[in-house]
Formats: structure tokens, sequence, C-alpha cells
């Protein structure tokens, strides 16, 4: 048999909370695009699981940690490395360096199967879902991404190859007019307002969906992203509200471990498509909720639900109960990119647009390298792995 290659080091690292777009324009010495107004989420409220205590209402940013991003490097004994990122800085980097890294050092680096179990079984004692499981998401991905470089192939070719010619992108944003400007023909708003705003909540709720989809008109796809600020009654009182907008899904309505609620919502809309898996982190709260039919598509992060590994193991399980899945936020990362390219089960793609109203979404990735979508339709890069250009003035751009 052919000697592997085998791991060397693992390390992972903090990383900016930022674009890196700019680098783009300064090769080309090119000025960064001025944006025509402030980007919705600037300052548009948004609902969320800390709306009932008023001093974090308005904004995620009062109450969300403010760790770094997280990377970690997969260094192979062929000299080759991979990079893959998650979230949540120190907590999951120490993850990563001081409990899996040492055990996975010597392993046979093709052996991605194998060391995602190995992964999840070492991180049983604390649970392998939460932040161990972004720690789990940062080593898969960097281990998919050095593969493909030592096989000379892009990840979508590990994969299976492509399962469509392009991909379908929607826009998640409340910038509609620049979204429709992009060529999206799909969009999700960002809800407002939740159970904690009462009864007047579902009435502004209403004003919102109302105006957009006279914005957008009846051919274009419109969804509502409710980022779990109902409860039960209040999501069944606003699906009702907004059934004559023609909603393809409702979206993230509820705490995500609260799986008796989420059954009790779907028997209570069983005319409503709905959306979940955001924060559901193991294949294992997938197969339950496909079980129980309580979700018609499944939306788990590749960069938070245990990797490129964990997400192909939720595709199947979901495909082989007739539930489609879509990565939460998976347009806007390579690794994403590649993943929803090469799975059927995946047909279309979320891009979320962050950037301000007039600047080309090229300026606005996270990635070098990566492909942003065109009259939302998008192709990912073909280069080996998944196609990051990250060279050491990069990195050195990128840490903290």
């Amino acid at each position: 048999m052919p000697k592997h290659p085998t791991i060397v080091e693992i390390k992972a690292f903090a990383i900016k909370n930022e674009m890196v777009g700019a680098t783009y324009m300064e090769s080309f010495n090119r000025t960064p695009t001025k944006a025509r107004r402030d980007p919705w989420t600037k300052d548009q409220e948004v609902a969320g699981p800390m709306s009932r205590y008023p001093r974090f209402k308005r904004m995620r940013t009062l109450w969300r940690p403010n760790f770094p991003s997280v990377a970690c490097i997969v260094r192979a004994s062929d000299g080759s490395w991979g990079f893959g990122v998650s979230r949540y800085g120190q907590p999951v980097i120490d993850v990563i360096n001081n409990h899996l890294a040492p055990l996975l050092i010597g392993e046979n680096a093709f052996a991605i199967d194998r060391l995602w179990d190995m992964m999840m079984r070492a991180a049983s004692p604390y649970s392998a879902a939460g932040l161990a499981s972004y720690a789990i998401s940062a080593v898969d991905l960097a281990l998919w991404d050095l593969k493909g470089k030592i096989l000379d192939v892009p990840v979508y070719e590990l994969a299976g190859g492509p399962a469509r010619e392009r991909q379908f992108c929607y826009a998640t944003g409340n910038d509609t007019d620049w979204q429709m400007e992009l060529g999206f023909k799909a969009m999700k708003l960002a809800c407002p307002y939740g159970v904690a705003d009462g009864l007047d909540a579902i009435n502004r709720n209403e004003e919102l969906v109302a105006k957009t989809r006279q914005e957008i008109g009846r051919d274009v796809e419109l969804m509502l992203d409710c980022w779990m600020a109902y409860d039960v009654e209040f999501g069944v009182r606003m699906a009702e509200r907004l059934r004559p907008y023609g909603l393809k899904w409702i979206e993230d309505c509820l705490p995500p471990e609260d799986l008796l609620s989420h059954e009790a919502l779907r028997a209570r809309l069983p005319w409503q498509t709905l959306a979940t898996g955001e924060h559901w982190y193991v294949p294992q709260t997938f197969a339950y909720a496909a079980a129980k039919r309580v979700a018609d598509i499944f939306q788990p992060d590749i960069a938070w639900a245990c990797g490129f590994t964990g997400c192909m193991r939720i595709a199947h399980l979901a495909e082989a109960a007739g539930i489609p899945v879509i990565l939460h936020a998976g347009m806007n990362t390579p690794y994403g990119q590649h993943f929803s390219f090469a799975m059927p089960n995946v047909q279309w793609g979320e891009y979320f647009v962050g950037g301000g109203p007039g600047v080309p979404l090229i300026e606005t990735i996270v990635f070098p390298g990566m492909r942003v979508p065109e009259n939302g339709w998008l192709v990912p890069n073909d280069a080996p792995g998944f196609g990051l250009e990250l060279t050491d003035a990069v990195l050195d751009r990128l840490r903290v």
C-alpha cells in the first residue's frame, strides 16, 4: 500500500473578525468602492433570544461575545498544509491545541473519517456539541483543504464531484434594493421584532414583509429569518398573519435546544415550510429532527456543525428522509461553496450581504480566492483544496 502523509502539526490561533477583500483592491492599485449608504447591519434592529432584556434588545453586538475568529493549520509530513476556520476565540483554540491536536499527531492525514470520529469521541466528556463542535470544524476543514492540495484537486471533487453546473444563491439582508440590483432571485429578511415586542411586533413585521413583497414582486422568492426570537404561540400567529405574502419559509423561530417546541410548532403549522438547524451542532440532533419531521429544511453551518465531514453526514441522513439542506451562510465561505456544489441535496446556497449598497461583493469577501455570486449564481474556485489564496502576507494581516 502507498504510504500516506502523516500529521506532524496542528496549530490553532486567533484571527481578526474583518473582511479582507481590500487586499484585492490594493493588488490592483484600486481604491475600495465607497458605499452609497451604510449597510442595514449598522443600525437596524434584529430580534433575537436576548430581546426580552431591554438593555440588550436593539443590537446583537450588545450581548454577543467579542471573541476573535479561529484559524487552524494542519501540517503534513510532506510539507503540505491545510487551513480551516471557526469562531469563539480562545476557548475553541484551547480545545484544539491542548486536547484534539496531540491526539491526531502521527495519524494518516488522508483518513479524515477516522480523524473526525476520534475527535467526536474524545470530546464526549464535555460534549461534542457547542464549543467543541467549533473546534472539530476548524480541524476537519483544514484536513479537507490539506487532502485536496496534496492530491491537486478541488475539495468538491473529493466529495464526489459537481452535483450541478452552477449553484443557485439567495441573498440574506434588508438592503432589498441593492440585492435586487445584484441580480438575486430569492432573498431573506432579518426579522426585526419578536415575542418580546408583543402584539405590535406582528403588525410591524407584517409591514416590512408587505413592503418587501411589493418591491420585489411575485417572481422573487421571499423568506423570513426569525433568529430564535419567537415562542410557539407567537410563531403561529406570525405565520398566519404573513400567509398572504407567500413566504417560501420561516426560519429559526425557536431556541435550538427546545425540540419539544419545534415539534409543537410543526404540528400547529402543517402548511408552512419551516427551516432551522443553524444552531444544531452534531448529526444526532438532525437525525432526531428528521425522524420527527420538525422542519422541512436543515441549515447547518459548515464551520460550526463539526465541519465538512459532519455536514456530509447531515446531508446524507437528510436526503434519505427527503429533507433538503441549505448551509447557513454557505456561499460566504469557500468551504460552504465546495460542499454545496458537491451535494445533490443542497440545491440552494445562502449569501449574507453585509457590505453597503454599491460596494461590489468581491470587495467584501472574507477569504482571498473565493468566488462571489453573479446574478444569483456561483461556481466555486477550482484550485486545489478550497482554492484559498493565503500568502504569508495575508496570514500576517489576519492574525490578532
